[in-house]
């Protein structure tokens, strides 16, 4: 499923011309709005709605935007039912009709060899989330602070107690 083809946007579409498209096309197939329709049409507007929302719910957000536009662009704007994309649950996921896939967050399945370029992609992006650096700054800080402490002490005793050398632990 094309996300931009969904919600009639091109890629270089911004954020509010994406809320846009969605608000339109939203309103046109709410299951509510067709909630008297025949249950073909509901359906239909229900699967649609879910396309849409999902659509939303990838490009609005940068990140899974720029994931989006890599695969988009590694396997071609031409997508079948054969190839699959999945957001949701804070991953993706991808699968083919061979029974393989990738992705991250617990959502992907793989059978087969993992390609270096895979493992350090997952790495990378590992290292670059957002709770990782949050946790290396604060071991960083807490590191400098005891650091700054020791030295601190080393120095205040050589000033209080001239000509004596201290005694190492």
């Amino acid at each position: 499923m094309d996300h931009y083809k969904v919600l009639g946007i091109n890629k270089n579409a911004s954020k509010e011309e994406i809320k846009q498209a969605f608000r339109k096309l939203a309103m046109e197939f709410h299951p509510d709005k067709h909630s008297q329709s025949s249950k073909h049409l509901r359906d239909s507007a229900t699967h649609k709605f879910k396309q849409l929302s999902e659509a939303y719910e990838t490009l609005i957000d940068d990140r899974k935007r720029a994931e989006y536009n890599i695969k988009r662009s590694a396997y071609g704007t031409h997508q079948s039912k054969r190839y699959d994309y999945h957001y949701g649950g804070g991953g993706y996921s991808y699968s083919n009709p061979y029974g393989y896939g990738y992705g991250y967050s617990g959502s992907a399945r793989r059978s087969g060899g993992d390609g270096i370029f895979t493992k350090f992609e997952m790495g990378l992006r590992f290292l670059t989330t957002k709770s990782f650096l949050l946790n290396a700054t604060f071991v960083g800080v807490l590191l400098g602070g005891m650091y700054i402490v020791d030295a601190g002490s080393k120095a205040l005793w050589k000033t209080r107690n001239p000509g004596l050398t201290p005694v190492e632990m």
